[in-house]
């Protein structure tokens, strides 16, 4: 439980946010505000998710608004992704930590923003990416840094799954360059964060394809696939994708060191299906290890913690940015059919508009 009163507000009702009250009632944090364009989002969030408390919670369809009323310590932001990295400038510029939806920003350049404003204003700032508070992934990245793998020879992450035009329809924004990017940007950016982290080292080179196979009615690519260079010598591939049929069928994860081998699989990198190891020392780990689902309460002890004691949040901005730049860097070498250096000096999701207007499907 936190020591000190933290006066919190959402910023977004719309289906992620579900997840956030879960974590804030699991953190004994009050609601003071919400805020969505859509006032239904709001009534049905709070009656929904927050009925006990639902009438003591102030509504707003203007976060600007909100944030002007109301002396607010901690807001997360769970709108579309177009308007994550605007809305959290605004919040850092007045000294309000934030918790960010992936993916923190659209470019290069906001990402850089939020990372200096954060920096100048000293305001805390967390990504969401929950899969990495996984058991599963938190041993594994221990495994790695302690140096039971050995020299990583190369890792590769899968992540297949299904979206129909049903959920596509449900907000207008999805699909769109400007307000979301594809699958990479939007559903995959978990697993592509894992890999990166997990494996502990700078991306050098990256070389991606994409394609809009069957969501003909998006702007963006359903399919990503990509060969990715580390400085210490590993490789790793990624593949992404909406395009499984019928439902989602897994979110894996493989990586292989000179004395270890390591599978994690289920529908989000939660379970320990492959552990193996030359020390031997740590017998109980190959049994299944599955836990997902309270990600996000995690997350939020973390940035609680971190505010109360003065420290970095285990996935700050500089960490989000990490995720974001490898998407845009397979973008970006789509877009011109070459492998792409790291780091990218700029690069944003729009710069991708009409990369499928000559596709014939």
């Amino acid at each position: 439980m936190n020591s000190q009163i933290i006066k919190y507000a959402l910023i977004g009702c719309g289906g992620i946010a579900a997840k956030h009250i879960t974590a804030v009632t699991g953190n004994n944090i009050e609601i003071i505000a919400v805020c969505d364009i859509v006032s239904d989002n709001m009534e049905a969030l709070l009656n929904r998710s927050y009925a006990q408390k639902a009438h003591t919670v102030k509504r707003y369809t203007d976060f600007k608004i909100m944030l002007n009323e109301n002396d607010i310590d901690l807001v997360a932001i769970a709108t579309g992704s177009g308007s994550h990295a605007e809305i959290a400038q605004h919040c850092i510029n007045l000294g309000v930590n934030v918790i960010i939806e992936k993916p923190m920003a659209m470019s290069i350049e906001d990402a850089d923003k939020i990372i200096e404003l954060s920096t100048q204003k000293k305001v805390k700032v967390a990504v969401c990416h929950p899969n990495r508070f996984n058991a599963s992934v938190q041993k594994t990245r221990d495994a790695v840094v302690s140096g039971r793998l050995g020299k990583i020879s190369h890792g590769t992450v899968h992540i297949r799954w299904n979206r129909n035009r049903d959920y596509y329809n449900q907000a207008t924004w999805r699909g769109k360059w400007a307000s979301d990017g594809g699958a990479l940007m939007n559903q995959c950016i978990h697993g592509i964060d894992l890999l990166q982290w997990i494996i502990n080292d700078t991306v050098e080179e990256v070389y991606g394809v994409t394609k809009r196979q069957f969501h003909d009615y998006l702007e963006a690519e359903d399919l990503g696939v990509a060969i990715v260079k580390f400085k210490n010598g590993s490789i790793a591939t990624i593949e992404g994708t909406v395009n499984v049929y019928p439902n989602n069928l897994e979110e894996t994860l493989y990586l292989f060191g000179e004395k270890g081998t390591v599978k994690l699989g289920g529908k989000s990198a939660d379970t320990i299906e492959v552990w193996d190891f030359a020390d031997e020392t740590d017998i109980s780990s190959k049994t299944a290890d599955k836990d997902s689902g309270s990600g996000h309460t995690r997350l939020y002890a973390d940035m609680l913690g971190a505010i109360e004691n003065d420290r970095e949040p285990l996935i700050n901005a500089t960490e989000g940015k990490s995720a974001v730049e490898l998407v845009l860097a397979i973008y970006r070498s789509q877009k011109e059919g070459v492998p792409v250096k790291l780091p990218l000096k700029s690069f944003s999701v729009i710069e991708m508009a009409g990369e499928f207007d000559e596709v014939h499907i």
